[in-house]
């Protein structure tokens, strides 16, 4: 997954910005959640538009700093919590005027190259990965995990074709000292039968990983779900992706809700709709040329939005079932 900035001059780049406020409509006023404050890019252009209001959410309790900073500015039209965007349903919102949500998926230029995160292959030191509320570390998955366990993580959250080779010698490395990341870039590196020199040798072990240790499937699957559930009628629900599982997983949640009969059997008959979302575009919104010169990592971006077709907040998805596969392999970190 690539971050949301300008790597050659270490700034936040909030990607797809002006097509999200184009679509989210923020000079109309109302409430947005920003699932995904980071630096808080998308925030602070939400917020120059008068009549609108910020709920703010990270995981990662470093950007409460900016959030600090912003509030003495916004003090009654902001408001930041260290939560996942999963939790969002724990927020009182039911009198709120939800008109938007948004979801980027990225990572700033910041964490990734914090080396207390250890999301980077080029740090030395600890596999962390945790990014915020997180019950364990890469370095746990890594040396208490099985073989076959590390072998499923590496091929269905990283897409990695040596998977089987990588994790049968993790487990005999592992037995002479402590996986650190050094080491599991050596690792990687003697696995691979086949170099790609455009892509370091890691990078699919390490989005793995990272998936693996914020549990990043199922927190956008109920992530997803809650920011319906809360929305008004009209509202728009926008996710920013940058892999192609978080895509099909966007893809198919809006697709389901928009096609299928998806309002619950419990509402009132006479109110009942057909579709819960109403899907404007089915292909994704991608970056400018220009915004790729000026941002090129936001070359794999892709925007997906929908909006909401009525005030019905009870709806049934299956989108679980059609991701069990990932969600279980997420559920090997329940024992460590």
């Amino acid at each position: 997954m690539d971050a949301t900035i300008v790597s050659k001059m270490q700034k936040h780049y909030p990607v797809l910005l002006k097509e999200i406020i184009s679509v989210i409509s923020p000079q109309h006023g109302g409430t947005f959640i920003d699932c995904t404050f980071g630096q808080g890019g998308y925030t602070k252009k939400i917020l120059d538009f008068k009549n609108t209001n910020v709920i703010a959410l990270d995981r990662d309790i470093e950007s409460a700093k900016i959030a600090n900073q912003l509030k003495e500015n916004f003090e009654d039209r902001f408001i930041f919590k260290n939560i996942k965007f999963s939790e969002l349903n724990n927020l009182k919102l039911k009198n709120e005027n939800i008109r938007g949500v948004i979801f980027d998926l990225g990572y700033s230029y910041a964490q990734i190259k914090d080396p207390k995160k250890g999301l980077s292959f080029d740090n030395s030191g600890k596999l962390n990965m945790q990014l915020g509320l997180n019950s364990y570390s890469a370095e746990d998955a890594v040396n208490k995990l099985d073989e076959k366990e590390l072998e499923k993580i590496f091929k269905f959250f990283g897409d990695e074709k040596e998977a089987k080779y990588i994790a049968r010698n993790i487990i005999n490395e592992r037995s002479k000292k402590i996986i650190d990341t050094k080491v599991l870039v050596e690792i990687i590196d003697k696995s691979k039968k086949r170099k790609n020199f455009k892509v370091h040798n890691a990078t699919k072990v390490f989005q793995a990983l990272r998936i693996f240790v914020n549990k990043e499937i199922s927190e956008l699957i109920h992530g997803l779900i809650n920011a319906t559930k809360v929305l008004k009628k009209g509202g728009v629900l926008g996710v920013v992706t940058f892999h192609s599982l978080e895509d099909k997983i966007v893809k198919y949640f809006f697709k389901s809700l928009s096609e299928n009969e998806s309002i619950s059997r419990y509402s009132p008959a006479v109110k009942q709709a057909d579709t819960l979302f109403n899907l404007i575009r089915k292909k994704p919104i991608i970056p400018s040329e220009e915004e790729l010169s000026e941002n090129p990592p936001s070359r794999s971006a892709k925007f997906r939005y929908a909006i909401k077709k009525t005030d019905f907040y009870n709806f049934d998805t299956n989108i679980e079932d059609q991701f069990k596969n990932y969600i279980e392999i997420e559920n090997y970190g329940d024992k460590l």
